[in-house]
């Protein structure tokens, strides 16, 4: 797993590429909260997940109670199927704000 980080418009960006799994959910959790506290504002772009088990819903669920805490903004992008179905199956969609790529949420 890799993840590249951007700033637009007073956010920061993480483009996650790669599965997110046990072995690889430490270091996204690790890039979320870092940034969290460097932007009122962060966009994890999963486009190019194509795996995303639950230890990857738990990092990103943590990034939301961070943000909610910090009273920053989480928003999630560009998922793909697989992870989209996974946040589906867990009810989190409705708890999470979720673009279908990161322009739209940069432009939110």
């Amino acid at each position: 797993m890799q993840i590249a980080i951007r700033e637009a418009e007073h956010t920061i960006i993480l483009d996650v590429e790669g599965n997110v799994d046990l072995k690889h959910s430490p270091m996204m959790r690790k890039a979320l909260l870092d940034n969290l506290k460097k932007s009122p504002r962060v966009i994890v772009n999963l486009e190019k997940v194509p795996y995303i088990d639950s230890s990857g819903i738990a990092s990103l669920v943590e990034g939301l109670k961070a943000s909610q805490d910090q009273k920053r903004r989480l928003l999630l992008a560009g998922l793909s199927p697989m992870a989209r179905k996974v946040l589906e199956l867990t009810n989190l969609t409705r708890l999470f704000e979720i673009y279908e790529n990161a322009d739209q949420a940069l432009k939110s």
